[in-house]
């Protein structure tokens, strides 16, 4: 009994490594066809091949096996064959990418491939799109069968989180060949680009109230002084308590009744924002950088501004240095989009004397400008000398966002040592911060603190409130 055991396990042994044996020629023959033919085995040509050498083995050790073994791999190695050749032979399938003409970052823009069969037989078909790496799809990669001389149209949200011109590479394609066993991988299409520009959602939203005139529905008070400037608005009936120089006398004689002069605020005055691409901006605030909350702050006052009939233009400090002149009317909004669309933030610390200096060369008439930053205790020094002589020419007003973070930490419950701690540091980080603005306030330096959330419409408010200095 130990003899024919040990037997056993010896001719065991010995038909596992010729099934090992025999196995490896058809996986040099996949790596072949892998190589040259572009093919990859499926899981269907993987899970075959198993049973081939479960087989083989059987066959080593019982021999009446090996006659089936042979039959099996004979038909296996000719329908995996012509399988290669037959999927080899089909026209690749062809993707053509129409996307939307813009993106706004953080918000699903429409992307729609055409994924189409010239060959008449049906085809299985794996896609995923080559997004961009800041870009996200959820409902990406995509699997379906092209009908023969047909196409299957593809439409899915893509998310893009960072602005700027973003590049979609060519589309991934498996397409399966008829047996399941081989898999053609391709890369098809063509690069395209699109823009991806701030998310100027409270902007649209804004414009939607407008024409609806309701403005305050966002809390956004349209303001107009009576009297205090000399543009004229209109003619209307004399209302008691009018001016007798508001009195139109020539209307009153030809109407013989009276009529008053309306005026409006003043306009064609220039708003200059000027932005911070320093390192500090790059801190998240939320799901996006402080940087982009005043970016969409911006886009909101600017249409506010332009809509007011003011002249707003654009200038960047702490990186790259830009410069958008003054544009007015409504329609200058694609042009301040186009000009922001792609600002970044740098690494660089933010110097705001030299901000101050080539602002006041570029801009020398009269105008209220608009400093936004994220400013801390330490940056006194250095901000509020420059602001000071930028002061002595224009109107200024500082916007300095406030961080979620700090808020949330002051509101948090304190249970422990740690949390007192945390929350006596925010406090004395708020009292410190909190200086420097009531040393600006005290110099006729306007300033704006809040978070990123109230801050588009916490600064269109204060700019309507403003617009009498200037």
């Amino acid at each position: 009994m130990p003899f024919l055991t040990n037997s056993l396990a010896v001719g065991g042994f010995a038909g596992f490594l010729l099934g090992v044996s025999t196995y490896v020629g058809p996986v040099i023959a996949m790596i072949l066809i892998w190589r040259y033919l572009k093919l990859k085995p499926s899981g269907l040509m993987l899970w075959c091949a198993t049973i081939w050498l479960a087989v083989g083995v059987l066959a080593s050790v019982f021999g009446e096996v090996e006659k089936a073994w042979w039959i099996l791999a004979g038909l296996w190695a000719l329908v995996a064959l012509i399988d290669a050749i037959w999927i080899k032979l089909i026209p690749s399938v062809k993707v053509e990418r129409a996307l939307p003409g813009r993106f706004a970052i953080g918000v699903a823009g429409d992307v729609t491939l055409k994924v189409s069969n010239s060959s008449r037989w049906p085809l299985s078909v794996h896609l995923y799109d080559g997004l961009p790496e800041e870009g996200a799809c959820e409902l990406l990669p995509w699997s379906g069968t092209l009908p023969g001389k047909g196409y299957q149209e593809v439409t899915y949200p893509a998310t893009l989180h960072e602005r700027g011109m973003a590049t979609f590479d060519e589309a991934h394609v498996q397409v399966s060949s008829p047996f399941r066993f081989w898999v053609k991988q391709q890369r098809i299409g063509e690069k395209e680009q699109s823009r991806v520009y701030p998310n100027y959602e409270p902007v649209i939203r804004f414009a939607l109230l407008t024409m609806e005139s309701s403005p305050e529905q966002m809390g956004i008070v349209m303001k107009n002084r009576v009297g205090l400037s000399k543009d004229f608005h209109q003619l209307r009936d004399y209302h008691l308590g009018d001016m007798l120089s508001q009195i139109d006398w020539k209307a009153t004689s030809k109407r013989l009744s009276l009529i008053s002069r309306d005026y409006q605020e003043q306009r064609d005055q220039n708003v200059i924002l000027a932005i911070d691409c320093g390192r500090r901006m790059r801190a998240m605030d939320g799901e996006m950088p402080q940087f982009d909350h005043c970016l969409n702050a911006m886009l909101l006052l600017a249409y506010v501004a332009l809509r007011q009939g003011d002249n707003v233009g654009i200038l960047s400090f702490g990186g790259e240095e830009r410069w958008l002149p003054p544009v007015k009317g409504v329609n200058s909004m694609t042009t301040i989009l186009n000009h922001l669309y792609d600002y970044q933030t740098s690494t660089n610390p933010s110097d705001y004397a030299e901000a101050v200096e080539k602002l006041m060369v570029r801009q020398r008439r009269r105008a209220l400008v608009v400093v936004l930053s994220n400013v801390r205790g330490e940056d006194g020094a250095d901000l509020i000398q420059p602001l000071q002589m930028l002061r002595k020419r224009h109107v200024v007003m500082l916007a300095n966002l406030r961080e979620k973070e700090v808020v949330d930490a002051m509101e948090a419950p304190i249970a422990t040592l740690d949390d007192a701690l945390k929350f006596g540091a925010t406090q004395r980080y708020l009292d410190d911060r909190r200086l420097v603005l009531n040393e600006l306030n005290a110099h006729g330096i306007q300033t704006v603190d809040t978070t990123a959330k109230q801050l588009p419409v916490a600064l269109a408010n204060r700019y309507l409130a403003t617009r009498q200095e200037v």
